[in-house]
């Protein structure tokens, strides 16, 4: 059995949980972080800056063509991605040196060390904090939604907080364009939003349960809300419902402020058409004290004319290839320091 070839100039190899590894010589002390359904994580630190960052190794990209679609989609979307509240690319590269042995790449993206689920179960955040932590999930989202990107699982573990408070907003690899079939049984069952469950067609008790838990707080909505639904089986579901009044959300959240459950009775609208846009709520009173306009930019509209298209899985590749090598990493920051 003939012994792999030796790594490519600039890279050198190492074997992480069982798996082979090969990295740009200019990131060091790689350690496992976490692993998913399709790839694994370790931080490294980038010798160039000193700073670590996560790299993300894709399991078999190529493996199939839904794979090659899921992949492509990720590198497309965390390219098009930069914004502070954003997960984005730090650097993109592949260890394969020409299109023909081109079967692995990995993403390059900030190390945020841990994410909102994990802060909510070991602490209790101060008004300060939620105010600071929600005004930057939607300044991201105002960002991702101007570029036509509706990211269907949105939950504490996809938002990557560091330990000076910044979050930015994770996982693309479900994000959706707008206009596309919304449906519900890839997303986390107890995020999922109302009109993600009612066009879905194929209801579960559960979901049925979920809707019936948010409709006891927002109330049953009004009938030309029923008659928008695509969905026949959802229309004589919500048609069988008794009436139900909207609660008093101050009574439901005795803990939060009058600005905060006024803003929230802008969100928690059954009614997408009727809800809060992300960029009207950031001018909401409630965020008085850190909102500011010019520091809330708005993505160029991503382009999705790939998307939809079924390849081949060689077509993917060369398509996929010529992205890898065509990024530009982001420009690092001017220093903030400021002269007295």
């Amino acid at each position: 059995m003939s012994s792999p070839p030796p790594p490519r100039k600039g890279f050198y190899r190492q074997e992480v949980t069982k798996t082979a590894w090969e990295v740009r010589d200019l990131y060091r002390d790689l350690q496992p972080v976490g692993s998913g359904a399709y790839g694994a994580v370790c931080s490294a630190i980038d010798s160039r800056t000193d700073t670590k960052v996560a790299i993300k190794k894709l399991y078999r990209p190529f493996q199939s063509e839904l794979f090659a679609k899921r992949a492509y989609r990720e590198l497309r979307l965390l390219k098009h991605m930069r914004h502070e509240n954003v997960i984005g690319l730090l650097d993109v590269f592949t260890p394969d040196d020409t299109l023909d042995n081109f079967t692995d790449f990995y993403l390059v993206m900030p190390f945020m060390g841990t994410d909102l689920s994990k802060l909510m179960k070991h602490e209790k955040l101060s008004d300060d904090r939620i105010q600071f932590l929600v005004y930057q999930i939607l300044r991201g989202l105002k960002y991702i939604h101007a570029a036509g990107i509706i990211h269907r699982d949105l939950k504490p573990g996809n938002l990557a907080v560091n330990e000076d408070c910044e979050l930015k907003i994770l996982d693309f690899g479900l994000a959706r364009q707008t206009d596309s079939e919304m449906t519900g049984y890839v997303v986390t069952r107890w995020y999922r939003a109302p009109e993600v469950i009612l066009n879905w067609m194929h209801y579960t008790q559960t979901d049925l349960d979920q809707l019936m838990e948010i409709m006891k707080v927002t109330g049953t909505p009004p009938p030309e809300f029923v008659q928008r639904l695509q969905s026949q089986d959802a229309k004589s579901y919500m048609e069988s419902l008794p009436e139900l009044e909207k609660k008093d959300f101050a009574s439901v959240l005795k803990n939060a402020t009058p600005l905060a459950v006024n803003l929230l009775e802008k969100m928690l609208v059954l009614d997408a058409e009727k809800r809060v846009t992300a960029a009207e709520a950031l001018t909401h009173p409630y965020f008085e004290t850190v909102h500011e306009s010019e520091e809330e930019p708005q993505a160029q509209l991503y382009d999705d004319s790939l998307d939809d298209v079924d390849l081949t899985l060689d077509e993917w590749k060369r398509v996929t290839y010529k992205e890898v090598l065509s990024f530009k990493p982001p420009q690092l920051p001017d220093s903030k320091e400021t002269s007295l």
